[in-house]
Parts: C-alpha cells; sequence; structure tokens
C-alpha cells in the first residue's frame, strides 16, 4: 500500500508541471509539425520535468479470419531541463501489453538559436512516419506498409549528431553517426543471418539492446519549408551492418547500405496531401545469402502517394478526414547471383477510410485496406481496420 501511494504521489507531482497545450497532427500545417520529442524540447521552457504519453489500441479483420485485437502500443514521455541549453528526452514503449522497449534517450545541448548538438538513442530520419508516428499524425489504423517493410519503423539507433535551421533559407537539417543493423550471429558454430526478403533489413534492428558496434553508418536529412503549406524532405543513410568479431572476417558476414527518400507533405484549407519515395541499394548480399541461407535482395524500393480531405468546416475545432493512400513496395526490387526474385514480395496495398480528430490529441479510425502481390495465383486478404489513437 506504501508503494503504490508512493506511485501516485509521484504521478500527481509530474501531472502538475506536465504540459498540456493540445498535440499538433495532420490537420495542421505540415510547416509547424511537431512529433514527440520535439514537443518535449520546445514545450518545456519554464519547467523542469515535462510528461506526456501517446498510444493506439487496433483491431484487424482479415477476410474470412478471425479479428485480433490489440494495445499495439503506449509510449511514455518524459523531457528533463536542465538548463536554457541542456535537455533530456526518453521515450519507454510498451508493445502488446507485454514487451517493454526504449525507444528515445538522449541529451540535446544547444550550441546557438539554430542549432544543436545530441547525442544518445535517437530516431533515424528516414520518410515521414519514421520520426511522426504518433498516432494522431498520420492516416490510416496502420502504419504505411512502405514505413514498416523498407524503412523500417520504428527504427532507431545510438550516436551521436548534428540538428539544426537555416531561416533565410527555409532549411532543416540533421546528421547523425549511428551504429548499424545487426546482419548475422554466431550461433553454436553455424553463422545466423536476421535479413531476408519479406522484410528486408527489419530483423536487423538493434534498438540499443546491447548493439554490436563494427563500424559507423551516417545518417543525413534536409527539409524544405520555403512554400505555405508544403514541406519536402531528403534523406540519406550510408553504412554496413554490424557483425561480432567472430563473424565479422566470414565473407557475407557483413552487407552495404545506400538508402535514400524523398518524402513531401502539402496542406490546403481542408485539403491534405502526402507521399513518399524509399530506395535502398544493398551490396554482398549474394555472398551473405550463401553464408546465411537467406533470400536478401540486392535492393529494395517503395513508395506511396495519399489524398485526405477534411468532410467538416474548416473551423471546427473537430476535423474528420476521407483518404486513399496507394502503396507499392518491393523488397525483391533487384536480385544478385542466382538468387530469383519473389514476386510475393513486390506488393501493393490500397487503403481507404476515414479518421475522426474529435479533440486534440483523440483520433478514431476505420478503414479497408485492399491487398495484393505480383505473384501468379496469389491471393492476400483484404483486412478490415478499426483503431483508437491518443496522444498528450
Amino acid at each position: 500500500m506504501r508503494r503504490i501511494t508512493s506511485i501516485l504521489i509521484l504521478l500527481l507531482s509530474l501531472q502538475s508541471v506536465a504540459q498540456t497545450t493540445p498535440q499538433d497532427s495532420i490537420t495542421f500545417n505540415p510547416q509547424q509539425q511537431l512529433n514527440a520529442a520535439q514537443r518535449l524540447l520546445s514545450g518545456n521552457y519554464g519547467k523542469a520535468v515535462t510528461v506526456g504519453a501517446y498510444g493506439e489500441t487496433t483491431y484487424n479483420q482479415p477476410e474470412g479470419d478471425n479479428g485480433e485485437l490489440d494495445v499495439q502500443r503506449l509510449v511514455l514521455l518524459f523531457g528533463y531541463r536542465f538548463n536554457d541549453k541542456t535537455q533530456f528526452v526518453t521515450e519507454i514503449e510498451l508493445e502488446h501489453v507485454e514487451e517493454v522497449f526504449v525507444e528515445q534517450a538522449f541529451v540535446n545541448y544547444a550550441v546557438g538559436d539554430n542549432v544543436s548538438l545530441r547525442g544518445g538513442l535517437m530516431l533515424v530520419p528516414m520518410g515521414i512516419v519514421n520520426e511522426y508516428h504518433e498516432p494522431t499524425t498520420f492516416n490510416g489504423v496502420e502504419r504505411p506498409a512502405v514505413d514498416n517493410a523498407i524503412v523500417p519503423t520504428t527504427w532507431r539507433e545510438i550516436g551521436v549528431g548534428v540538428t539544426g535551421r537555416l531561416p533565410e533559407q527555409s532549411l532543416t537539417y540533421q546528421a547523425y553517426v549511428f551504429n548499424g543493423f545487426k546482419s548475422t550471429i554466431n550461433s553454436d558454430g553455424d553463422v545466423t543471418g536476421f535479413l531476408k526478403g519479406s522484410d528486408g533489413l527489419r530483423g536487423g534492428r538493434q534498438k540499443a539492446i546491447k548493439s554490436t558496434v563494427d563500424s559507423p553508418t551516417l545518417s543525413t536529412k534536409i527539409e524544405y519549408y520555403g512554400l505555405p503549406g508544403l514541406r519536402l524532405g531528403l534523406s540519406g543513410y550510408f553504412g554496413k551492418t554490424q557483425a561480432a568479431d567472430d563473424v565479422e572476417d566470414i565473407d557475407g558476414a557483413n552487407i552495404g547500405i545506400s538508402m535514400v527518400g524523398f518524402d513531401a507533405r502539402y496542406a490546403f484549407k481542408r485539403f491534405a496531401a502526402r507521399g513518399q519515395f524509399i530506395y535502398s541499394s544493398l551490396s554482398d548480399t549474394e555472398a551473405y545469402n550463401t553464408l546465411t541461407g537467406r533470400d536478401l535482395g540486392s535492393a529494395m524500393m517503395g513508395y506511396y502517394a495519399e489524398l485526405a480531405y477534411n468532410l467538416l468546416p474548416q473551423d471546427n475545432e473537430q476535423r474528420l478526414f476521407a483518404f486513399t493512400r496507394f502503396e507499392n513496395y518491393d523488397t525483391h526490387a533487384e536480385t544478385a547471383g542466382s538468387l530469383e526474385r519473389n514476386d510475393a514480395y513486390n506488393r501493393t496495398d490500397i487503403t481507404t477510410g476515414l479518421s475522426y480528430h474529435i479533440a486534440p490529441g483523440v483520433v478514431l479510425k476505420g478503414d479497408y485496406q485492399f491487398r495484393s502481390n505480383k505473384l501468379e495465383d496469389s491471393e492476400v486478404k483484404n483486412r478490415l481496420n478499426f483503431g483508437i489513437g491518443v496522444w498528450f
């Protein structure tokens, strides 16, 4: 009982210093959009501690199968301001009510008005959703498949770097040195690979869990916001995967990665649009597949385009977006050596539905997904989705 009382007192004390202003979302100008970490950094002036959270509960019903209800994630947000220049941000994520991860944990030091140094566990700036994945910031119950299979969201690693703004050029920039994906491990004398054809690099995310470090990788992003309502981004990620000392010298233990991305967001009155294109070139995949028995492609590609329209009056606090998103993504865009392209990995999703923002920071979602791939006589089940998302 004493422990419970102490926890309640702590939560009440944190609430007294919490930032409680309405959240930014897709309903606002993308030039002003902030993600959770940015809001913690910008919203805690005059306060030592800032707290918040975001989360989503989903229902997925594949055609002809049982549906699934899931608390997909609950992320607790904490920021601490040491002084006018130095702040700390962390996000603690609970997935599916059974797994706990640290999603971000970094120190931000403001060198000047428009430039900051950062170090710790941070999101890799690639595409839109990897940085802006709070449920009120995107349409659709599920995040775009391009961001899961190609990017892959939520992608974060430990590193150091610089971020800032060039106001006269209407540009923002980020540049980091990270540790990279883990490609292989020595398991009882056999080399096991984490990367494969169906989801590309996703299995190699280290998530700061006793991460193996072999060689650094470079991640950069530049964004342009010089035209009203428009935000453009150009991202790059370059380096090699990581392998432990007992396998790193084996031919095929590591692969090279060159990933580039372009994204765009636009809003005008009740109309909104967004899209992105991601291309990743992978080297030494033939040797990697020979060593591990995997089917990793030598190139991956994905893109989507989305249109949305607010059905409610513009001056209404509530928003009701009807949207449609078309996306195509192929984790076997190219293959090396004798590996044949698997057309099951060349996939197309068309998602259409509604996002009802009943209050700033609360959204109800529903959509239907038409899903297919290029494999002859293959049948991919369409899916009905519903969800509730919050962010405060």
